[in-house]
């Protein structure tokens, strides 16, 4: 069994809505059927006990090594404690090809999962020479907590994944930015941050007042909210005279430190006094202040709210009279909620140096064995992250102490705030009881709230959303995906340019690059999920228009969860066909409908009724569809018009937009796009815009403004049936490039005014990674409306040998029942050169441009030399 290529698809997918992990995996002959062979199934069961039923994941046909790895790559992240349970394995047209899909949660864990589970079937495939387990054999359990630390390295902590969870449940997108916890929330001008748990609005001068604890405690004091005496020393000695003038007991701890590292607590001698400045000072500057009596509790504010609020206790062990304390930290650590950093719901209990000292003024140390019942303390301060528990008092809290930390966070500028407050019962307000706020944190763990060791979790994420996002906000802004086989391009600048006309900062992506507010970011083919998301990701962008090509899709998914509106312009006979096991028409369209399934249930698919595989996609749409047909007689536009539902037609030169009773028109002589309306193909387009335009409910004035003053020029829609003047001659510049293209083309010719003695010339290359047939069809439909042909070589081949692609071409024109003349010419520009010397005037010119920009550059300069 060969894995022949691995790919992570990040967003929505030709299989799944989620992030799954694509497999092509070539199997042998003999492993094709493997039900027959004895052991198997055991031998691999052996290896990975966890594993399911092998005959479910063939779905009762063959078995194959493919479908054992799928269900062993499932079997090993579940039991790493990966949320995922989509998988499947399909047959491709190749004998012994197959395509392995498993979900995953995280994809550097998935990665290192496949090739594990490659491991392990290869391993139960080979026949065991004797019943003795091998020193070789490869071991399940090892490879599972490996994948169960990069799990647990790799995922959003906590915190962060509460509130990401919170937003998922209100609808909000996200994103994150970093492998750490940066998080995007929402898209464009509507996007926030957060970076665990402290969100965007708070300012870099909140955050530093919170780190400085002396300064936060006097800007406390001078609000009325009480705090413990104290003050910042330089050294051990002015440490001990600031303690003797306050009084003892005291605390030491850095004043800009954080997860309670350097606090020492209750020290009540000169000696104490000098070893915790000792483990205070390793982040200077030390503060010094007054030991306040009674329980630590941590009190969590969100906005002007206290959301929740937990008492928090060192860790200790309990004696038993026989076990050493070493042997209790062991027990202890043995609760499956006790792991390393933050990922579990309490962290095991170190036997630091810190903890040592602690033992050592209770006159103990790792080998004591305490008595019964004493309770050993392992360390002074009460952190989660340093073995301590969390038991919730969010009801118990008295309103005064609640309004006394609400008025903190605000005194602090942060918007969520973690404030530490000691004393005897949060049941009665600070001043009754000599308590005090010891602390205030601007980038609070929420872990004890979430998941407290005792009492209730609190639901932490929600009010964060809810201080980031009002309600009924969900942070988005309106997507259109288009896509389809030809015409994707135009419509997508059409639709962008109706946006922008209306004052939107627009986003796009296409072909040719991408482009925020009509300046262009980002160069090339950009019509894949990653050049979306940086769309997304602008902070000026009010809507964004996606085109959205078959090779992105199958290479990541979708580069969003869902749009409000998905265009398919047509799929015809297909386009690629040939690559990615896409053999078919139908095969293209199961591609580009991805965009049609994930349109947002209040949403719209847009689609052409004049193609039967993109009517078939409306069954797929989550929301409302909106056809569109250049007929007006076509017998679903028909049927839907009798429904009342929304569709977009032509009806006696005019463009009609008609929902029930209610109807929108527009002369097409007004839509420079059409020619007036002689440009079949462009009319489909411009259908195409109006409806994605109309499902966003824009005023129809503002469309008809839009398309009044959009031009297929070399500026709004370079390569896009570009019309030119050359010594009274016609040149049209194109991309098409592929049958259906061609046809559409011919057409447009065909309605152009001619003259009886006008002689038409086409320049023409192919792409070498089309099938020979849809190679040699090109010119075979161009031979019978065109006089003389160039036919030029590509400066990409695409995988062809020189010469082939042009071979095909010419083979195209056999036949060809009005073509002449064939010239074949090395070079896009001596070719267009040759093609523009063939013309007279009247005559026409197709120049069917490869390398778009650089060729219309060529063209505008031979237009002006004339």
């Amino acid at each position: 069994m060969e894995l022949k290529r691995i790919r992570p698809l990040r967003g929505p997918n030709l299989w799944s809505r989620r992030t799954s992990l694509e497999v092509e995996v070539q199997c042998a002959p003999e492993e094709c059927a493997v039900d027959s062979v004895t052991g198997f199934e055991e031998r691999l069961r052996g290896l990975c006990p966890g594993l399911s039923d092998l005959r479910a994941a063939a779905h009762h046909g063959s078995l194959t090594l493919a479908h054992a790895l799928e269900a062993t790559l499932l079997a090993l992240q579940t039991q790493a404690g990966c949320p995922v349970s989509f998988s499947g394995t399909m047959p491709t047209e190749e004998v012994g090809l197959y395509i392995v899909v498993v979900e995953y949660s995280e994809e550097t864990v998935a990665l290192a999962a496949v090739e594990m589970a490659h491991t392990l079937v290869e391993s139960a495939w080979q026949i065991p020479t004797s019943s003795e387990p091998s020193a070789d054999e490869p071991d399940a359990e090892a490879m599972i907590n490996t994948l169960r630390e990069m799990d647990e390295d790799d995922r959003l902590g906590p915190s962060t994944g509460a509130i990401v969870s919170a937003a998922v449940e209100r609808g909000i997108p996200f994103r994150r930015l970093t492998s750490g916890s940066l998080v995007q929330f929402g898209w464009g001008y509507r996007q926030r941050r957060i970076q665990a748990a402290e969100v965007d609005a708070t300012s870099a001068v909140a955050e530093a007042i919170a780190q400085d604890k002396d300064l936060t405690k006097h800007l406390l004091h001078a609000a009325g909210v009480p705090v413990p005496l104290g003050q910042p020393v330089k050294n051990a000695e002015e440490a001990w005279q600031v303690a003797e003038k306050i009084g003892l007991p005291v605390v030491l701890k850095p004043q800009n430190g954080s997860q309670g590292k350097g606090v020492t607590v209750n020290i009540t001698t000169r000696q104490q006094l000098e070893a915790a400045y000792v483990a205070a000072a390793v982040k200077p500057p030390v503060l010094v202040e007054k030991y306040l009596p009674g329980s630590d509790y941590r009190l969590l504010v969100v906005g002007q709210h206290l959301i929740a609020a937990a008492r928090r206790d060192p860790p200790f062990v309990i004696g038993d009279g026989s076990k050493t304390i070493q042997q209790l930290v062991e027990i202890v650590n043995a609760d499956p909620r006790r792991g390393e950093g933050h990922a579990t719901s309490l962290t095991k209990i170190r036997l630091d140096e810190i903890a040592k000292s602690c033992l050592a003024l209770q006159h103990m140390n790792p080998d004591s064995v305490p008595e019964k019942g004493r309770r050993v303390l392992l360390r002074n301060n009460a952190n989660l992250s340093t073995g301590g528990t969390a038991t919730d008092v969010t009801d118990d809290v008295h309103p005064e102490i609640a309004a006394r930390v609400i008025d903190a966070a605000r005194m602090i500028g942060l918007h969520v705030c973690g404030v530490d407050v000691v004393c005897e019962s949060v049941q009665r307000p600070l001043e009754e009881q000599n308590g005090g706020i010891v602390e205030v944190n601007a980038a609070p763990g929420l872990r004890m709230h979430l998941n407290p060791s005792y009492g209730k979790g609190r639901n932490i994420g929600t009010p964060v959303i809810a201080e980031l996002f009002v309600p009924g906000d969900d942070g988005r802004i309106p997507v259109i995906a288009v896509s389809g086989v030809n015409g994707k391009t135009t419509t997508t600048r059409l639709i962008a340019h109706i946006l922008s006309s209306t004052g939107l900062c627009v986003g796009m992506t296409n072909t040719d690059g991408v482009y925020i507010d009509g300046r262009q970011t980002d160069s090339g083919d950009c019509s894949g999920p990653k050049s979306a998301r940086n769309v997304l990701g602008h902070p000026h962008v009010q809507a964004a228009v996606l085109e959205t090509a078959r090779g992105g899709v199958l290479r990541e998914g979708l580069g969003f969860d869902r749009c409000a509106v998905a265009v398919i312009t047509n799929i015809g006979e297909g386009d690629h066909l040939g690559l990615n096991h896409i053999h078919t028409a139908e095969g293209v369209s199961r591609i580009k409908q991805v965009i049609v399934q994930n349109v947002a249930p209040t949403g719209y698919a847009v689609l052409n009724a004049a193609d039967p595989l993109v009517v078939a996609m409306a069954a797929e749409s989550p929301g409302k569809v909106i056809f569109f047909a250049q007929d007006a007689h076509d017998p679903l536009i028909v049927a839907q018009r009798a429904r009342a539902k929304r569709v977009v037609f032509v009806e006696s030169g005019e463009i009609v937009a008609a929902e029930g009773p209610i109807e929108h028109r527009l002369p097409l002589s007004q839509v420079p796009l059409t020619r007036g309306g002689l440009l079949g193909f462009q009319i489909e387009n411009t259908l195409a815009a109006v409806g994605a335009c109309w499902a966003l409910d824009m005023a129809w004035d503002s469309i008809c403004e839009g398309l009044h003053s959009f031009d297929s020029d070399s500026k709004n829609a370079p390569g896009r049936f570009n019309l030119m003047r050359y010594r009274d001659a016609t040149v049209i510049a194109d991309y098409g490039h592929n049958p259906d293209a061609m046809r559409a083309l011919v057409a447009a010719f065909n309605a152009l005014p001619a003259q009886a003695n006008t002689k038409r010339t086409v320049v023409i290359s192919g792409a070498g990674d089309r099938r020979d047939e849809d190679i040699r069809q090109q010119t075979a439909i161009l031979g019978q409306a065109f006089d003389n042909v160039v036919i030029y070589e590509d400066a990409c081949q695409r995988g062809r040998a020189a010469g082939e692609v042009m071979a095909l071409l010419r083979a195209g024109l056999q036949g060809a029942s009005r073509t002449t003349h064939v010239e074949e010419i090395q070079g896009e520009f001596i070719a267009i050169d040759r093609g523009l010397a063939l013309l007279q005037p009247g005559d026409q010119c197709l120049v069917l441009v490869d390398q778009v920009e650089e060729a219309l550059a060529h063209l505008q300069n031979r237009m002006t030399q004339g």
